[in-house]
């Protein structure tokens, strides 16, 4: 319904607004302490109005926005919950944690979970495998003891968010290389080069030093408590092949699909879209679900009545998790739908910048305005398109672009932006610290992506 509708506000008004609803919600969370799900839901309500949406749009905007956000993230949040809350349970975490600390030590623990999160990461979504490993980081943090959840948690946190932002067969990365008409190799393997030090200055040095400063005990995930372990724990070994069950499954997905494109498999066969379907998140972590359930319970000797409760009790504290992102993704969704970005790339446009600076700037502008990395992304391509191919640039040059513009989507995720509130919720943090943290984060894992792209743009 959207589309009937034209915005006639300029972009200094709208970015007015989206700056006072910012204030407000940062307000009301922060000095009124009001519920985050309530004050999403009314300052989204409030945005809607005053830039100018009609008011027979005004629900359905909210609902939309709402509902696209939890239809990507609810199920894998509450699959990926089932299935960290069994390999708790069970005495698989601390099993898994054991090994850890065993082969790397202490002090080496946190940067090997960050490196194992980065390679579970290319081919797993953000929140899919943020759901899926924390309850791994949290057992090693508390195995080695201390307050030590930013070390751990934000260094694991940022691995998937530089592999996400990064690289393909992630959407943002795979929608601006086609809008630029990159090539997809050189993509890649640019990416790989700007990810590990992305990572390594954003993730774990910065995990290490905001550590220090806000020292913050573990958090019992998913309601889960620090229990009596039983008395047979699954092995290190069976945990982690558990783990790689939707990895796998999730690369089936990818490479049919990239062999399906380049004609070198039928991908209407049956048995090629049999074995896609099942390597889509959900579908993957639905059946990565089951056999914990089997492996790690029923072949334990855990009967169906005590899985059951333990399914259920696991539900319920992560409804709040999935509800506020989902109103994070609302308020988002407003933003979009109030046309703040468009009118804010047509300002941009005529700024005269070097393409690669102009691509990183309108991405880090629209970022900031409306929440979304691949909202941002995927804009500033499409807006920044026709002056890449009028450029004749260079193969690399136009691969160097793309991930500038990468950059640039995902600086300083705040209270617009669902991961934001999926983050602080996951790690038990409040508003405040997620943005003293998570915030921060964001905003230099930008920073150090673009530069690098910059420093590779220059030379080649």
């Amino acid at each position: 319904m959207t589309e009937e509708w034209t915005q006639t506000l300029g972009a200094g008004p709208l970015l007015a607004i989206a700056a006072a609803a910012i204030v407000l919600i940062l307000f009301l969370v922060i000095k009124v302490r009001l519920h985050a799900l309530l004050v999403l839901i009314v300052v989204s309500l409030l945005t809607a109005i005053a830039t100018g949406i009609p008011a027979g749009m005004i629900v359905d905007t909210l609902v939309g926005g709402f509902g696209d956000t939890l239809g990507s993230v609810a199920l894998l949040i509450g699959l990926g919950a089932i299935l960290g809350r069994l390999i708790e349970s069970s005495g698989g975490a601390k099993a898994v944690a054991d090994m850890m600390v065993r082969v790397f030590g202490e002090k080496r623990a946190a940067f090997a979970l960050g490196v194992t999160s980065l390679l579970l990461g290319f081919p797993i979504f953000f929140d899919a495998g943020l759901v899926v490993m924390l309850p791994i980081i949290f057992a090693v943090a508390r195995r080695i003891g201390g307050k030590n959840l930013l070390l751990f948690g934000i260094s694991g946190a940022a691995a998937f968010s530089v592999m996400h932002v990064f690289l393909p067969p992630h959407p943002g990365p795979v929608s601006a290389t086609e809008l630029y008409g990159a090539n997809l190799g050189y993509v890649m393997i640019l990416g790989l080069v700007v990810a590990f030090p992305a990572w390594y200055l954003s993730g774990y040095l910065w995990g290490k030093f905001v550590n220090k400063r806000i020292p913050m005990i573990v958090p019992a995930l998913f309601g889960a408590k620090d229990d009596d372990q039983p008395e047979n724990p699954p092995s290190a070994g069976t945990v982690i092949a558990i783990l790689l069950v939707p990895i796998l499954l999730i690369f089936l997905n990818t490479g049919l699909s990239a062999l399906g494109s380049i004609g070198a498999v039928d991908a209407d066969a049956t048995w090629v879209q049999a074995l896609t379907l099942i390597g889509e998140s959900p579908v993957a972590l639905l059946i990565t679900a089951l056999i914990a359930l089997l492996v790690l319970g029923k072949f334990r000797g855990e009967n169906g009545t005590a899985l059951e409760k333990l399914v259920d009790g696991t539900l319920g504290p992560v409804a709040s998790v999935i509800l506020i992102t989902g109103a994070g993704g609302m308020f988002g969704g407003v933003l979009r739908a109030s046309g703040i970005g468009e009118a804010l790339s047509d300002t941009l446009a005529d700024l005269g910048l070097p393409v690669i600076v102009a691509a990183y700037v309108i991405a880090v502008i629209l970022r900031l305005a409306q929440g979304s990395a691949t909202v941002a992304l995927v804009t500033s391509a499409g807006l920044m398109a026709p002056a890449v191919v009028a450029g004749d640039f260079g193969a690399i040059d136009v691969a160097a672009i793309t991930l500038a513009t990468a950059a640039g989507s995902v600086f300083a995720g705040h209270v617009n932006d669902s991961g934001f509130w999926l983050v602080g919720r996951l790690m038990g943090m409040d508003v405040k610290t997620t943005l003293k943290t998570w915030t921060v984060q964001q905003a230099i894992e930008s920073v150090v992506g673009f530069a690098l792209v910059l420093v590779i743009y220059l030379i080649f």
